[in-house]
């Protein structure tokens, strides 16, 4: 189940994090960087929606795809997240805040899982909902124009990656609050 279709889509996301970074090292107009690098992410973006249908459809489910896909995401997001500091289009407080929560989240995810109690931590809604938010914000701020010309991506861009951040300081709360009766219990 390593190399099946869909397992091969979640790893194309990791593979696009250094396409992604190349764009902004080739010799292109800043307006051709920031499209080819908004089409790449978008597109990298969707296979998470296709690995996860691909895997039902194919019945090509595994526990190693499982662990993956949210590895994947949190890899394209994070280090989008970081081209966007470098570019000065996203504030570092944000990017710090986004990718705190993913780093607390996970191990919290993993203690959890250690001690039998991962049920306490599945995903939520506001989880989603902070996911959903992140993916329409980066490559809005990626693109950094006007989008046909009307809608300032920067400025809609802005707005949604600091709604990111306080869904992220939200869910983070929430997954912890979640979590906290088995810290205590285990605190004993």
């Amino acid at each position: 189940m390593f190399f099946n279709l869909p397992t091969l889509l979640t790893w194309a996301r990791i593979v696009a994090i250094p396409l992604i970074v190349a764009v902004y090292e080739l010799p292109l107009q800043p307006t051709t960087q920031n499209l080819v690098a908004t089409v790449l992410f978008i597109v990298f973006a969707l296979t998470d929606w296709a690995d996860g249908w691909l895997a039902r459809r194919l019945n090509q489910t595994s526990a190693f795809g499982a662990f993956l896909d949210p590895v994947a995401d949190k890899f394209l997001v994070c280090a989008s997240l970081l081209i966007l500091v470098q570019l000065d289009r996203v504030d570092a407080l944000v990017a710090l805040v986004i990718i705190g929560r993913e780093i607390a989240i996970s191990a919290l995810r993993e203690w959890m899982a250690q001690i039998g109690a991962s049920r306490s931590v599945a995903v939520h809604m506001v989880g989603k909902l902070k996911t959903t938010v992140q993916m329409i914000a980066i490559p809005f701020l990626l693109y950094d124009g006007r989008l046909l010309q009307v809608i300032d991506t920067h400025l809609w861009g802005t707005v949604l990656i600091w709604l990111a951040a306080v869904l992220t300081i939200w869910s983070m709360v929430y997954y912890l609050q979640k979590a906290l009766p088995e810290i205590r219990a285990r605190a004993r």
